[in-house]
């Protein structure tokens, strides 16, 4: 089994209507892909207009579905609104949202300013509440059913994570936000799940994290128990699970897909797994002679 082929069936979302935001590259660019090959029609939404239109070209010349570009700034409710109609004038419909847009940047947090922490919370947290509250009071007010929201979070959410602060801050209060609307919303008929990614390295994303030959010092695939980082395709096929009819019993959850990188850094003795094991032999050794005296 080849963990970077696709999961569903050709057809697992033939009818939906499906708007990712920060699609035009990345990971969004990834799901959105796959998307299109299993049926969907989908909007991608970012500031960079020139940059989601090249994309909706080379996303669709292969694929089922249609891409549309939609230029959207997600700190913005008007603009926010104004996309979801460009999508309804397009499509008819819409049933899955899926909040993909992020800014992230690694920093001591006493060197940050005010407005440079502001930037990372409003496109995170401000742009996925503004996203979630104009789908879903549509979706409430039309009763349409069968809706869904995916939110992309980070295993930091719940843990936090020195150097990324504003990030952790925002992504919490969306984990926050899924779990809480999975309860209130699903008497509507719209189910609020998230996906916790591990290290799935992008050009841009990680450009921007690890600037320099900073990406060569601080392996990621290190970090994880499978000793390698994610393919994008695995994620790819979690998304379109979840976003998928199979996935109909599945409400309020985040999913982690890490190699098992988040638990690996929370145990408080994983490092001993550096230990070689002549050393261990040492250690049994005196473990057994102090129990015997």
């Amino acid at each position: 089994m080849d963990f970077t082929k696709k999961m569903l069936r050709d057809d697992a979302l033939k009818g939906k209507v499906i708007v990712v935001t920060g699609g035009g590259s990345g990971l969004g660019k990834a799901m959105t892909k796959y998307f299109l090959e299993l049926g969907a029609n989908v909007a991608i939404t970012s500031r960079d207009l020139d940059k989601l239109q090249a994309t909706a070209t080379e996303l669709t010349n292969d694929a089922e579905g249609e891409c549309l570009a939609v230029q959207c700034d997600v700190r913005h409710y008007d603009q926010v609104e104004s996309m979801l109609r460009q999508v309804l004038d397009k499509f008819g419909k819409v049933d899955v949202l899926l909040n993909n847009a992020a800014g992230n940047f690694i920093s001591p947090t006493e060197r940050l300013s005010a407005n440079a922490f502001d930037t990372i919370i409003d496109i995170v947290l401000k742009g996925s509440k503004n996203c979630t509250l104009a789908f879903g009071k549509h979706w409430i007010d039309t009763k349409q059913t069968n809706s869904v929201i995916l939110n992309i979070v980070t295993t930091y959410a719940w843990t936090g994570s020195a150097y990324v602060v504003p990030s952790a801050t925002a992504k919490a209060g969306v984990l926050a936000m899924t779990r809480s609307l999975a309860v209130e919303w699903a008497k509507y008929g719209i189910r609020s799940n998230a996906i916790a990614p591990g290290p799935f390295p992008t050009k841009g994303a990680w450009d921007r994290l690890l600037p320099g030959d900073l990406a060569e010092k601080f392996d990621m695939a290190k970090k994880v128990p499978l000793k390698r980082v994610g393919d994008h395709q695995e994620l790819a096929n979690l998304a379109a699970y979840l976003v998928s009819d199979f996935s109909a019993y599945v409400n309020g959850e985040v999913i982690t897909i890490d190699g098992g990188e988040w638990l690996k850094g929370a145990g408080q003795f994983n490092l001993l797994e550096a230990i070689p094991e002549e050393m261990w032999d040492m250690l049994e050794a005196m473990i057994k002679a102090k129990k015997g005296s």
